[in-house]
């Protein structure tokens, strides 16, 4: 009686496994509302790492937020934040002495080098920015976009230029 007892159990538990993992599954699969929050929220809670603080100097044009995720020091010169720009916002033209490296993890975005056409970028897309070459990144018009920026700091900080003006912008 206790063997029929114990495999009794044994199946019930099974089945709250297989049950708990299904209802998981299945809600992974249909809920894709923080996605369309992400298109009206410049705070998606869909992304990777945390939005920050809004950006507050006059390097960008419109709403942009920086999560620092590493800063460089003395032992590694490279920093990495996580930059969220709401729809419609940009960084001015800049280099970087040692170049950045930019991985988009949300939304649509732009990247332009100076003398080429815009990029469309979409999750998962990486740019390798050369160094010291002008380009400038931001949102598309309609939808927010959030970047890991990689920079090294050894050979010195973005040199910030003139904004991108809404002719550049929204030039194709």
């Amino acid at each position: 009686m206790k063997h029929k007892f114990l495999a009794t159990d044994n199946m019930k538990t099974k089945f709250l496994i297989i049950y708990t993992c299904l209802i998981a599954l299945m809600a992974s699969c249909t809920d894709n509302s923080r996605e369309k929050a992400a298109k009206t929220d410049p705070k998606p809670t869909y992304s990777l790492f945390p939005t920050g603080k809004e950006i507050t100097n006059s390097n960008f044009k419109g709403k942009a937020y920086l999560q620092s995720l590493i800063e460089a020091d003395s032992l590694n010169q490279i920093a990495v934040g996580n930059v969220t720009f709401e729809a419609g916002s940009r960084t001015n033209w800049h280099s970087h002495p040692g170049g950045q490296i930019l991985l988009a993890t949300a939304g649509t975005g732009y990247y332009q080098e100076k003398g080429s056409p815009i990029k469309i970028l979409h999750r998962g897309d990486a740019i390798k920015c050369p160094p010291n070459v002008v380009h400038w990144h931001g949102a598309s018009p309609d939808d927010m976009f959030a970047q890991v920026a990689i920079t090294t700091r050894q050979a010195g900080p973005p040199v910030w230029l003139q904004p991108v003006t809404d002719e550049e912008y929204q030039a194709k």
